[in-house]
């Protein structure tokens, strides 16, 4: 059975675990009215294997997985294969591993072309009632007598042909004696239907293209309006959801389930993921990948699931955001800051601490006896008394931000400048006394004294100072490569271009910047990939696939500042 590592009750209904919505109250009305017996509920998620999942197809696993767990039901994982030209098994190994990450695990492992045979049985028992007819027109003339909204279609003039010669013609196409784009095999509904959906759709196109799971031995493949819903029903699926783009072809979907007379599965359709600064088009993204704009479909740019999660993002953080959000009936966009706000909440709560220097710039302590070495006791967690003390080395020469020091200081600037006070996070009070600077003039090492009275960061004698800074020691530093993400994109809407415009005009230049020798306390040495540490006062960082003992790589998951928690708390005053 399915598993949903939120839900701790999934023998029963839900309804007060997580908020409600219109899919929720479907599956609480279908249950007390018992509109499938005493069967199980049955969902299924059907991605199609021609690119890597991303952000929106979380909300839609979710949903799927999640709905069948809270009402004791199944949930299959069904690969829509029905375009071999565009799938690859690359894909496939992608999606089954992005699910089980996101903390699902399916009933049954299912193929649209594990029906392919049943659909074509299918195709010809509408033929023979029918239903169904051989088109010789191309894919444009289709298209040129399908009317418009305001005007009904053409009849096709192979509409009327004889129920023997659409079956000839239909097992000729299946036999590969017909060059691809040169016959169709349609629906006959109605072409002067106001529902173009319905005006004799495609269910059948020749293509000679070798299938990841079949190989050869199709050269015509069903569309997808014609496999869906009739894949849904040999599954026994209860409730099919899609989002809202097919709600015009749900006619379609119980047209051919109705005519075939087999078991009635229902379309639910909700709203698609939207997110602000984002793209959720898997062309759009298969062409940043193609043009090399980022570095493939695990960049940690990118909204895919690989690529949130080689950033640092977590599966619950996402599970958390997509109840959150949960489903409607009108389209709409959510701002990034609000699934950037559940992340923060579950790395705030759950990551140790270290400290790191981004951008080093020494300090000689000069009154520090030369030689000298002491650990300093540090919280890894201050959320979680129960992640202990660590001990971070100290000596007489460290390392701290270079924008923790300013010769100049603007006003109201609190951190270390000529003749100022502040402290060392955990360690001492220091005074900065003079700079040392390269032949440039930049400022390369600051020279201070400390107050030895002021051991773990507390003044004896109760002075107060106004900033403390983080730091590390010069002589047990580690190195480390540091990555700094930002949005991809600089325009909260990518896709809003002017008029012979492109979305990668929206690119945003500054969406990676590497540093290439950050300075990290010794306890990293052994972090490992996939391990998530709180930078204090930097952000949240995730070790890299790419890192190694010698040479360590973090990428930065979010920064410190939360955006959306600021949201929240203005809407509610």
């Amino acid at each position: 059975m399915s598993t949903n590592p939120q839900n701790t009750n999934a023998s029963a209904p839900a309804e007060a675990a997580r908020p409600s919505h219109f899919i929720r109250d479907i599956f609480v009305e279908d249950q007390k009215t018992k509109k499938y017996g005493d069967a199980v509920f049955q969902t299924r998620f059907p991605p199609e294997p021609n690119g890597y999942l991303h952000l929106g197809h979380a909300k839609a696993i979710c949903l799927d997985f999640g709905m069948a767990d809270d009402f004791g039901g199944l949930t299959n994982l069904r690969f829509d294969d029905t375009n071999p030209e565009k799938e690859e098994q690359e894909y496939v190994d992608s999606i089954m591993e992005d699910v089980r990450w996101l903390g699902f695990e399916w009933d049954r492992l299912c193929y649209a072309s594990d029906y392919f045979d049943q659909l074509f049985e299918w195709a010809i028992q509408l033929i023979k009632a029918g239903k169904a007819y051989v088109d010789d027109h191309s894919a444009e003339e289709i298209r040129q007598h399908r009317g418009t909204l305001t005007e009904p279609g053409e009849n096709s003039p192979y509409r009327n042909r004889t129920v023997e010669e659409n079956l000839d013609l239909f097992l000729r196409m299946a036999k590969g004696e017909f060059p691809d784009g040169t016959r169709v095999l349609r629906a006959k509904i109605d072409m002067a239907s106001p529902n173009l959906n319905m005006r004799d759709p495609v269910m059948y196109r020749i293509l000679h293209a070798s299938h990841h799971r079949t190989g050869d031995k199709w050269c015509i493949y069903p569309m997808y309006d014609y496999a869906h819903g009739q894949s849904d029903s040999l599954e026994k699926v209860t409730h099919s959801m899609c989002t809202l783009e097919f709600a015009d072809h749900q006619p379609l979907y119980r047209w051919y389930i109705e005519q075939l007379g087999i078991f009635p599965s229902q379309q639910i359709e909700f709203d698609r993921l939207s997110l602000t600064y984002t793209l959720l088009s898997k062309r759009k993204l298969l062409q940043l990948v193609q043009e090399k704009r980022v570095s493939g479909w695990d960049d940690p740019r990118m909204p895919t699931l690989s690529g949130i999660r080689r950033r640092g993002f977590t599966a619950a953080a996402i599970r958390n955001f997509c109840a959150a959000i949960g489903a409607s009936r009108t389209n709409g966009s959510t701002d990034i800051e609000m699934l950037e706000h559940f992340q923060r909440e579950e790395l705030n709560r759950t990551s140790p601490r270290a400290m790191a220097v981004l951008r080093p710039l020494k300090v000689v302590i000069e009154n520090y006896p030369e030689g000298q070495e002491e650990l300093v006791e540090v919280a890894n967690n201050p959320e979680d008394p129960s992640a202990g003390l660590r001990q971070v080395p100290f000596s007489r020469e460290i390392y701290i931000e270079q924008d923790d020091f300013r010769e100049v200081p603007p006003p109201k600037y609190y951190r270390l400048s000529p003749g100022k006070e502040v402290r060392l996070r955990n360690a001492y009070f220091i005074t900065a006394k003079e700079v040392v600077k390269d032949a440039a003039g930049n400022v390369v090492e600051v020279r201070c004294t400390y107050d030895p009275a002021s051991r773990g960061g507390n003044s004896p004698d109760g002075r107060k100072v106004k900033s403390t800074i983080h730091w590390v020691s010069a002589k047990h530093a580690i190195s480390a490569e540091v990555r700094l993400y930002d949005k991809l994109f600089i325009n909260p809407n990518p896709s809003d271009v002017p008029e012979g415009g492109s979305f990668l005009d929206n690119l945003n230049p500054n969406s990676l910047e590497v540093i290439a020798d950050a300075k990290l306390e010794p306890s990293l040495a052994t972090a490992k990939p996939g391990d998530r540490i709180q930078f204090e006062r930097m952000g949240y960082f995730c070790v890299d696939i790419e890192s190694k003992p010698e040479a360590l790589v973090f990428n930065r998951t979010l920064p410190l500042k939360d955006t959306w928690a600021k949201i929240e708390r203005k809407a509610g005053s």
